[in-house]
This record gives structure tokens, C-alpha cells and sequence, in this order.
């Protein structure tokens, strides 16, 4: 198999993932909930976790991280924070539904589409900065789109919400361990962001980096081996927001994971993931009828590559690539915004997203494949 939907989960992992998660259901049990050795084990891995991605992901401390389930969770905690019935919320336009249903679900809030252009940075800030104003509640913005792999100007968005005084929550999904992410630098209220993704964890896990002063409403309540006396959740993170039996064998794997994207270095990855986006986008400009969307600068994309095939349902098409061995992601992508920004809506794309793992001999036959079925 071939497998290019690493945007939505990154399947190839490095080998000591599972080796780590693998001893995590030998050995640990649950962290905090005990001083004997098994116990001790889960509290110093799970801490481990949080400094390596505290430093990954430019926090101030260990105990702004706190584990969630996926980044849904994670932006699901950061949204029913900050916004209320009735607030005004400005977002781009490539949000994943994993903001925009979050956000319909609050009674009456006014969504504000920020989007300058298909592709444009300039163009984007602008219009975040026009409609950013002293009724803004909070904004809202994705790092990375999940369909095209545009970068959005997330250092100039983030000034303009520190200059006007509106918490900032990023959405890191397709960004964290491929792209640097700097929560402290750009002041955020909160970055979420998956385990499963870029950081080639397990799935089932995932992370919110808090800012500083930020105090999030919990939309879990239960035990946290902590102030048990009180009935009320502790005060204080990572406690407030982890209610329950850590997932450890999950945070044992991201840590593996964590550890691998450190050593082979975000640059490193952002570069092989580039030039093998590049290929598949050369190729693929050669086979008569294939539409490619993607950023003109190579500095505003990442290794995700949508595309349509003229005449040719992409859900079909997808079905026959999957016949011959090539995973790849087709439709919406949980994200309609995305492509209403594109004018795909009514198509969808086909999307192909590279991985550390890829292989320029994967992105080739992936060509070949799709001009032979073309061609049929």
C-alpha cells in the first residue's frame, strides 16, 4: 500500500512508538494516583511529554500542556472558554469543522469570515485586520489548511490580536511538528493540535497549549488524584482539564513520537515533505485534464496537495486509486469552509499528503496510477 492521507492520520510511524506504548501497558499505571513504582513511572513519562512538547511548541512551562483526546477536544476546550451566546468571533477562511460546528453549536454567535483571496497571504491579513475590532470576542485561525496545505500569515494575526487586545486560538492540526509553532511568541490564549498528525503519535491523542492567565473551563469533571476533598476541579493545570484515567500508553507513544520529529528537526521535515509535493505537483501538471490548487510561493505551502481530475467524480476516482494500492483522502475533508474559499464545494478534491516516510517512488506511481486510470 501507498499511503498519502498523512493530513489525516500519519500511519507510518517510527518503530519506537510502538515500543513505547508497548511498555506503557506493561509497566505503568495510572500517574498521580500512587508513590509506588508503577504509578511513579506513568507521573515521570507523562511529565517527560509535557516538557518535550512544551519546548516544541514554544510554551512557557510543562504544566501549560495539558492531553487531550485529538484536537478537536483540544479547540472544543479553548472555543467554550472564550466565546459566549451572542459573542462575535472572527475566523479565516480554511477552518476545519472541528472550529466552525464548535462554534454553530453556541447560541447566536456572529461568525466573521476573515479570507482576502484564495492563496493570499497579504490579502488575508488585511482582511483580519479590517475585521477585527473592539467587538471581537476571540479569533479563531488555522496554522496550515487541511485541503490545500496553504500557511496562513499566523505571526501577522497573531500581532494584530495582541495590538487589539483579543485572545488568539490556533489550531495547529496540520502545522505541530512540521512547521515551528511558538504559543509564547505569538501570545495565544490556545493552540490545539492532535497527537496523530505531524508529531506521529497514536491516535487518540492530542494537546492544548494554555497561555499565560488563561483559565479554561473544563468540559470534563471527575477525579484527578488531586484537592480529592474538593468538589470542585482544581484550579490549577494540567489538573483542571485532565479529569480521569490518563491515557498512558497514548502519551507514552507521543513521546516517542515527540522525540522523533526533535531529532530529525522540523526544517528537515518541512523540506522533504516540500520537494516531494513539488514532485507529485509536477507530475501531475503533465497529465492532460488535472487541476492542481496550491500556493504559487513555496514558502506559504507544506506537503499537502489537492487536486480534481476534469469530468471525474472524485469519490470515484478515489475508490479506483484505492483498487490499485494508493490510500489518499477525497471529498471535503471535514472542512466545507476550505472549499467554499476554493470554489471546490460542489466537487470536493482529492488530496495527497506527505509524510517523513514518504518516498519520491510513492508520489511517482501515484502519477503513473492516475494517468493510467485517465487514460481508460
Amino acid at each position: 500500500m501507498i499511503y498519502l492521507d498523512c493530513a489525516a492520520t500519519a500511519l507510518q510511524k517510527p518503530p519506537e512508538v510502538t515500543w513505547a506504548m508497548a511498555a506503557a501497558l506493561r509497566e505503568y499505571a495510572s500517574p498521580g494516583r500512587g508513590s509506588y513504582p508503577a504509578s511513579a513511572r506513568a507521573a515521570d513519562v507523562a511529565f517527560r511529554c509535557r516538557e518535550a512538547l512544551a519546548q516544541l511548541l514554544g510554551a512557557d512551562s510543562p504544566e501549560q500542556v495539558v492531553f487531550t483526546s485529538n484536537a478537536t477536544h483540544a479547540l472544543n476546550i479553548a472555543i467554550r472558554t472564550l466565546v459566549q451566546p451572542g459573542d462575535r468571533v472572527v475566523i479565516s477562511g480554511y477552518e476545519h469543522n472541528a472550529v466552525t460546528r464548535t462554534l454553530a453549536s453556541i447560541p447566536e454567535v456572529a461568525v466573521q469570515v476573515a479570507v482576502g483571496g484564495l492563496f493570499d497571504q497579504a490579502g488575508d491579513l488585511a482582511a483580519f485586520s479590517q475585521q477585527i475590532d473592539g467587538d471581537t470576542k476571540a479569533v479563531v485561525c488555522t496554522h496550515v489548511s487541511n485541503v490545500f496545505g496553504y500557511i496562513l500569515p499566523i505571526d501577522g494575526i497573531a500581532a494584530l490580536c495582541r495590538d487589539r487586545d483579543v485572545p488568539l486560538i490556533v489550531d495547529a492540526s496540520q502545522s505541530a511538528g512540521i512547521l515551528p509553532v511558538s504559543a509564547k511568541q505569538w501570545g495565544t490564549a490556545y493552540v490545539g493540535l492532535p497527537g496523530h498528525k505531524g508529531l506521529c503519535g497514536p491516535q487518540g491523542t492530542g494537546v492544548l497549549v494554555c497561555g499565560d492567565g488563561q483559565t479554561p473551563v473544563p468540559l470534563l469533571t471527575g477525579g484527578t488524584g488531586s484537592e480529592s476533598l474538593n468538589q470542585q476541579m482544581p484550579d490549577f493545570l494540567p489538573d483542571r482539564l485532565e479529569a480521569g484515567t490518563h491515557n498512558m500508553p497514548g502519551i507514552a507513544g507521543l513521546l516517542a513520537g515527540v522525540q522523533f520529529i526533535r531529532r530529525k528537526g522540523t526544517d528537515a521535515i518541512l523540506c522533504h515533505e516540500r520537494q516531494l509535493s513539488d514532485r507529485l505537483a509536477g507530475a501531475l501538471s503533465l497529465i492532460p485534464g488535472i487541476r492542481v490548487f496550491r500556493p504559487k510561493e513555496a514558502n506559504q505551502r507544506t506537503g499537502v496537495l489537492s487536486f480534481l481530475a476534469e469530468g471525474q467524480d472524485c469519490e470515484v476516482l478515489g475508490d479506483t486509486l484505492a483498487a490499485s494500492g494508493i490510500s489518499l483522502r477525497t471529498g471535503l475533508h471535514c472542512a466545507p469552509l476550505a472549499h467554499r474559499t476554493a470554489g471546490t464545494l460542489e466537487t470536493g478534491t482529492l488530496r495527497a499528503s506527505i509524510s517523513p516516510f514518504t518516498t519520491p517512488g510513492e508520489v511517482d506511481a501515484l502519477a503513473a496510477v492516475l494517468r493510467s486510470c485517465l487514460e481508460k
